[in-house]
């Protein structure tokens, strides 16, 4: 589903207008997003949890040339799906 298709099934169920709906969709993620970047997690019990994780400098081969590459240690966001929803998706 993309963004478009989320705002028009948000604004259907909501009986909503569209663009209220993408208002709405948009502040949701920009807190998101701002709480991430803070360093915070953001926890919907039941839901899921995104956290922002330390990935850590690795070797990896080029399967083409097997050549030894080193990529570099990134802060990366990670989501961790909660019970309710894992339930539900079985």
């Amino acid at each position: 589903m993309t963004k478009k298709e989320f705002i028009e099934l948000y604004a259907t169920k909501g009986d909503i207008s569209k663009k209220e709906a993408e208002k709405y969709i948009n502040l949701f993620l920009d807190s998101v997003e701002e709480s991430l970047v803070k360093g915070e997690d953001v926890l919907f019990v039941g839901w899921g949890k995104w956290e922002v994780v330390d990935r850590a400098p690795r070797d990896v081969r080029n399967p083409q040339t097997q050549e030894l590459m080193k990529i570099e240690g990134k802060k990366t966001v990670k989501f961790k799906v909660g019970k309710l929803l894992a339930d539900k998706v079985k």
